[in-house]
Protein backbone atom coordinates (compact mmCIF):
# COMPACT_ATOMS: atom_id res chain seq x y z
CA UNK A 1 0.00 0.00 0.00
CA UNK A 2 2.89 2.43 0.88
CA UNK A 3 4.67 1.94 -2.45
CA UNK A 4 1.10 2.55 -4.57
CA UNK A 5 1.60 5.85 -2.46
CA UNK A 6 5.18 6.37 -3.17
CA UNK A 7 4.59 5.54 -6.74
CA UNK A 8 1.11 8.19 -7.21
CA UNK A 9 3.84 10.64 -5.86
CA UNK A 10 6.31 10.55 -8.23
CA UNK A 11 4.07 10.57 -10.60
CA UNK A 12 1.96 13.84 -9.27
CA UNK A 13 6.15 15.41 -8.61
CA UNK A 14 7.27 14.13 -12.20
CA UNK A 15 3.87 16.07 -14.24
CA UNK A 16 3.95 19.10 -11.96
CA UNK A 17 8.19 19.01 -13.11
CA UNK A 18 7.25 18.67 -16.58
CA UNK A 19 4.37 21.85 -16.17
CA UNK A 20 6.62 24.09 -13.85
CA UNK A 21 9.03 23.48 -17.14
CA UNK A 22 6.51 24.18 -19.56
CA UNK A 23 5.41 27.59 -17.48
CA UNK A 24 9.45 28.96 -17.39
CA UNK A 25 9.58 28.59 -20.86
CA UNK A 26 6.71 30.56 -21.38
CA UNK A 27 8.16 32.52 -18.78
CA UNK A 28 11.70 33.28 -20.48
CA UNK A 29 10.40 34.56 -23.67
CA UNK A 30 9.09 37.48 -22.19
CA UNK A 31 10.14 40.76 -21.93
CA UNK A 32 8.93 41.80 -18.83
CA UNK A 33 11.42 39.70 -17.07
CA UNK A 34 14.79 40.63 -14.89
CA UNK A 35 17.84 39.47 -16.72
CA UNK A 36 18.39 37.14 -13.80
CA UNK A 37 15.52 35.24 -13.98
CA UNK A 38 16.10 34.44 -17.82
CA UNK A 39 19.77 33.28 -16.87
CA UNK A 40 18.22 30.94 -14.12
CA UNK A 41 15.61 29.94 -16.38
CA UNK A 42 17.87 29.15 -19.71
CA UNK A 43 20.36 27.01 -17.67
CA UNK A 44 17.09 25.50 -15.68
CA UNK A 45 15.63 24.50 -18.80
CA UNK A 46 19.02 23.53 -20.41
CA UNK A 47 20.15 21.07 -17.98
CA UNK A 48 16.30 19.68 -17.57
CA UNK A 49 16.09 19.19 -21.61
CA UNK A 50 19.95 18.02 -21.78
CA UNK A 51 20.30 14.01 -23.03
CA UNK A 52 23.62 15.00 -20.90
CA UNK A 53 23.66 15.06 -17.02
CA UNK A 54 26.13 16.60 -14.71
CA UNK A 55 26.50 13.19 -12.92
CA UNK A 56 25.67 10.39 -15.49
CA UNK A 57 22.49 8.19 -14.61
CA UNK A 58 24.96 5.18 -14.77
CA UNK A 59 26.81 5.74 -11.45
CA UNK A 60 24.93 3.99 -8.85
CA UNK A 61 22.65 6.18 -6.52
CA UNK A 62 24.36 9.48 -7.25
CA UNK A 63 23.22 9.55 -11.06
CA UNK A 64 19.68 9.54 -10.05
CA UNK A 65 20.62 12.17 -6.54
CA UNK A 66 21.36 14.78 -9.17
CA UNK A 67 18.40 14.84 -10.87
CA UNK A 68 16.38 15.02 -8.18
CA UNK A 69 18.33 17.62 -6.09
CA UNK A 70 19.73 19.71 -8.54
CA UNK A 71 17.01 20.02 -11.56
CA UNK A 72 14.33 20.75 -8.23
CA UNK A 73 16.70 23.39 -6.60
CA UNK A 74 17.03 25.26 -9.76
CA UNK A 75 13.09 25.68 -11.10
CA UNK A 76 13.27 26.72 -7.16
CA UNK A 77 15.28 29.31 -7.47
CA UNK A 78 13.78 30.21 -11.04
CA UNK A 79 10.08 30.40 -9.30
CA UNK A 80 12.01 32.93 -6.56
CA UNK A 81 12.90 35.08 -9.31
CA UNK A 82 9.74 35.52 -11.28
CA UNK A 83 7.06 37.63 -10.37
CA UNK A 84 3.77 35.70 -9.23
CA UNK A 85 1.57 36.63 -11.07
CA UNK A 86 3.68 36.54 -14.36
CA UNK A 87 4.29 32.60 -13.24
CA UNK A 88 0.61 32.68 -13.11
CA UNK A 89 -0.18 33.75 -16.17
CA UNK A 90 2.13 31.32 -17.64
CA UNK A 91 1.41 28.42 -15.80
CA UNK A 92 -2.27 28.52 -17.18
CA UNK A 93 -0.61 28.96 -20.83
CA UNK A 94 1.49 26.06 -20.34
CA UNK A 95 -1.13 23.17 -19.72
CA UNK A 96 -0.55 21.76 -23.31
CA UNK A 97 3.20 22.21 -24.21
CA UNK A 98 4.45 18.22 -22.85
CA UNK A 99 1.53 16.68 -24.43
CA UNK A 100 3.60 15.38 -27.27
CA UNK A 101 6.39 14.24 -24.76
CA UNK A 102 10.00 15.45 -23.84
CA UNK A 103 11.47 17.54 -26.85
CA UNK A 104 15.17 16.27 -27.63
CA UNK A 105 16.93 19.14 -28.80
CA UNK A 106 21.01 17.80 -28.09
CA UNK A 107 22.45 21.88 -28.37
CA UNK A 108 20.74 21.82 -24.76
CA UNK A 109 23.45 20.05 -23.89
CA UNK A 110 26.24 22.68 -24.23
CA UNK A 111 25.86 23.95 -20.90
CA UNK A 112 27.11 20.46 -19.70
CA UNK A 113 29.73 19.72 -22.38
CA UNK A 114 31.36 22.94 -21.43
CA UNK A 115 31.47 21.70 -17.91
CA UNK A 116 32.72 18.98 -19.02
CA UNK A 117 35.59 20.27 -20.43
CA UNK A 118 36.90 22.73 -17.95
CA UNK A 119 37.34 19.86 -15.50
CA UNK A 120 38.82 17.45 -17.71
CA UNK A 121 41.13 20.82 -18.70
CA UNK A 122 41.96 21.26 -14.67
CA UNK A 123 42.39 17.94 -13.98
CA UNK A 124 45.13 17.29 -17.33
CA UNK A 125 46.72 20.70 -16.09
CA UNK A 126 46.71 19.66 -12.55
CA UNK A 127 47.87 16.20 -13.48
CA UNK A 128 50.90 16.74 -16.36
CA UNK A 129 51.44 20.75 -15.92
CA UNK A 130 51.96 20.62 -11.97
CA UNK A 131 55.74 21.72 -11.70
CA UNK A 132 55.79 21.81 -8.15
Amino acid sequence: MAENKLLERIKTEAKELKYNLSALHLVYKRKDVSIAARIIIIITIGYALSPIDLIPDFIPILGYLDDLIILPLLIYISLKLIPKEIMEGCREQAKDIWKDGKPKKWYYAIPIIIIYVLIIFIIVKIMFFNND
